[in-house]
């Protein structure tokens, strides 16, 4: 009975909501880390000062304001000299001045200038958004890449307990094998079990390795820079495709914000345009003088403007131009609008797919299996049982572990969109005021617990 005590507490236990699962960490003493949105929000801000996608996004809004400070109300003034060298009605040069001089100002009229500054401060709101957008993008590839680090930690752990496992099974085999009591086909089964599971834990740990070189690059350190252990969530409850949901989601995505600018950039635009049909005026004074006695002979003011009536046809097919693009921005914001509702949809539909599953496994699949392999590691030490048997269902407990905790990532990235693409925050999720979560599949909130250290 001493191998059958043994074999009931190598069993895993990490189906029950209550079990930890043991986790393979960098450093000896290092508790894993939980993942949460205080530790996303680190590697965001850490992101955020360094990562080129987002630092180019702001060079971009820098470049805009400075444009909307570079737009002049008062347009450079005009000076002009020039030399009469003869006289084009044979009258002397010191009677009509051989010396002619100008200065000429724009006057700011029609509201040009302020249509001008409308549009570069529309072009930086565009530029603004545009950074939401990226920073937007940036937080939901950083969430998405997290979890998958964990979900290497969750399984490679499994791996490591069931390769406890098979080489107990392998001693234990043999000793048997030596009784007489199994076949040695027995004995030889277990070691191929045992050097499937360390091919399998090897292949698992480089998987770690690149999911972390993956977030690396985001953050923009050193790929190889080792991450401590990080701890999957557990199951989130249920979240319902609502209209208030909807209308969250609809005002609080970027994309969304950045057409919105768009449209009003094309508005400030055909405005600009409407008032290019006015004409541009411009007053100033002249006058000629003799070079040989510096005399003043002659001075008066000028008043210039363009005609732009004749051009009429030419400046309204520029305006309904400009309105074309206006309804265009606005077109492609409705469509997508529709697209966010029907993206929405369905990523809400697999978020709940994802979390069904994971409930599935937690509370039918891997205890009935737990108990199935107990009944059957009885039978096989009885000589009742057949190994065959013992294996395939014990691959059956590792299949519903290991899918359990990929129905768990898989949940949480896509609520990871949910939250991070579409700016829809769920409280239950993300705020540690939540309650603890009942053995029957409400799931826990997120503690808001300490960043995440760095290992260099």
């Amino acid at each position: 009975m001493v191998p059958l005590v043994f074999f009931l507490l190598a069993l895993p236990l990490a189906g029950s909501p209550a079990a930890e699962v043991r986790l393979p960490a960098p450093q000896p003493h290092a508790a894993p880390v939980p993942i949460t949105t205080a530790l996303i929000e680190q590697l965001v801000r850490e992101a955020g000062t360094n990562h080129p996608a987002l630092l180019a996004a702001a060079a971009r809004v820098q470049a805009a304001r400075h444009q909307v400070a570079g737009v002049r109300s008062w347009a450079d003034p005009m000076f002009m000299l020039g030399y009469a060298v003869t006289s084009s009605r044979g009258a002397k040069l010191s009677e009509e001045g051989n010396l002619a001089y100008s200065l000429e100002q724009k006057l700011p009229l029609w509201g040009k200038p302020r249509s001008a500054r409308q549009v570069a401060e529309a072009e930086a709101a565009v530029a603004g958004a545009n950074v939401d957008f990226k920073r937007r993008q940036i937080r939901g590839l950083i969430a998405r890449a997290v979890y998958p680090l964990a979900l290497s930690e969750r399984v490679a752990a499994i791996l490591r307990e069931d390769l406890e496992w098979s080489e107990t099974m392998v001693d234990l085999t043999l000793q048997r094998y030596r009784l007489g009591t199994v076949l040695q086909s027995d004995w030889l089964r277990m070691q191929n079990e045992r050097a499937k599971r360390t091919e399998q834990l090897r292949t698992e740990l480089l998987q770690r390795d690149q999911n972390g070189a993956a977030l690396n690059r985001l953050l923009r350190r050193d790929l190889r820079s080792p991450w401590p252990s990080l701890r999957l969530p557990e199951i989130a409850p249920p979240v319902a495709y609502t209209p208030a949901l909807v209308a969250v989601a609809l005002q609080s995505d970027a994309r969304v914000a950045v057409l919105r600018s768009e449209i009003a950039q094309a508005g400030a635009q055909a405005e600009l345009v409407r008032r290019q049909r006015y004409p541009d005026v411009s007053v100033g004074i002249a006058g000629r003088q003799y070079s040989g006695d510096a005399g003043l002979r002659e001075g008066f003011f000028t008043m210039k403007l363009n005609l732009p009536w004749g051009n009429a046809e030419k400046y309204r097919a520029d305006y309904r131009r400009e309105q074309s693009r206006v309804q265009t921005a606005e077109l492609e914001l409705a469509d997508y609008e529709l697209t966010v509702r029907e993206e929405l949809y369905h990523l809400l539909q697999r978020i709940d797919a994802a979390r069904r599953q994971a409930v599935l496994y937690r509370d039918q699949i891997i205890p009935r299996s737990e108990q199935a392999i107990t009944a059957a590691y009885a039978a096989w030490e009885n000589q009742r049982g057949m190994i065959n048997d013992l294996l395939e269902l014990r691959r059956q407990v590792l299949e519903g572990r290991l899918l359990f905790a990929r129905a768990v990532t898989e949940q949480h990235q896509l609520l990871s969109e949910l939250i991070y693409y579409y700016g829809v925050e769920l409280r239950p999720v993300s705020v540690a005021r939540a309650p603890a979560a009942s053995a029957h599949g409400a799931a826990t909130a997120v503690p808001n617990t300490a960043p995440i250290p760095r290992h260099h």
